[in-house]
């Protein structure tokens, strides 16, 4: 995997430097959540990435500051994860996208190690996506959970005035480690007012407390909670 972490850095590099359509993103959110699972221990994090797009190709890589990693007793306080894919249309407003992602956590110590790539396929109708994410590797140091699958549907509906109602379900399957598979949901809005946009959600899941409990604070990374991001693109 790390092979092709550094093969996407590098065609990340050289579409940027072709100058093609790149675009750049950063935001702050109160509680990283992927997933539903907290990666910042119910506390803020910085994020920010860089996509380029071209003919329906794209490559992109992103970062954000997290905190699960050294509650599991590792290393490291950041999560990059680089990607390519290819998306378009089908037929009849049917869309698709499929590709490869890599999460790399530099220096996670972690044995199996953090590191996990998956590949990913989707279809969209529409403001609807159904999405399916298949684990290549070990999933997030989960030890013998390779082929760990994540199914989710959102809805991102435009509403106008600069607003989105954001919905979402999905259901993470951990392979060998039934008691961490589970549940999640989102329901939250999105209003774009030009300078920044800011997104509000309520998110939660069924995951099992005793295995998504912070060591550090006891507290349940899957609880239900409120989650705000103040995020630009440009």
């Amino acid at each position: 995997m790390k092979r092709l972490i550094s093969g996407l850095s590098i065609a990340m590099a050289f579409a940027a430097s072709a100058s093609a359509q790149v675009t750049y993103n950063v935001a702050g959110v109160s509680d990283y959540r992927y997933r539903g699972i907290s990666q910042t221990r119910l506390q803020p994090a910085l994020q920010g990435g860089a996509d380029w797009t071209g003919k329906g190709f794209y490559v992109g890589a992103w970062a954000s500051t997290v905190k699960w990693t050294k509650d599991a007793g590792g290393e490291g306080s950041v999560e990059i994860d680089v990607y390519a894919g290819k998306r378009g249309e089908i037929a009849g407003g049917i869309t698709y996208d499929v590709g490869v992602l890599g999460y790399a956590y530099p220096s996670n110590g972690l044995h199996p190690d953090a590191d996990t790539l998956e590949g990913y396929g989707q279809l969209g109708y529409g403001p609807a996506t159904l999405k399916y994410s298949h684990a290549a590797t070990n999933l997030f140091g989960f030890s013998d959970s390779r082929h760990s699958g994540y199914l989710d549907a959102s809805l991102n509906h435009d509403v106008g005035g600069g607003w989105t109602v954001n919905l979402h379900a999905g259901r993470q399957k951990v392979r060998s480690h039934d008691a961490a598979s589970y549940t999640d949901w989102k329901a939250g809005v999105t209003r774009d007012f030009g300078i920044v946009t800011v997104a509000l959600a309520y998110i939660g899941t069924n995951a099992s407390e005793s295995a998504y409990a912070s060591p550090v604070n006891g507290k349940f990374t899957g609880r239900d909670g409120v989650v705000v991001t103040v995020s630009k693109v440009f």
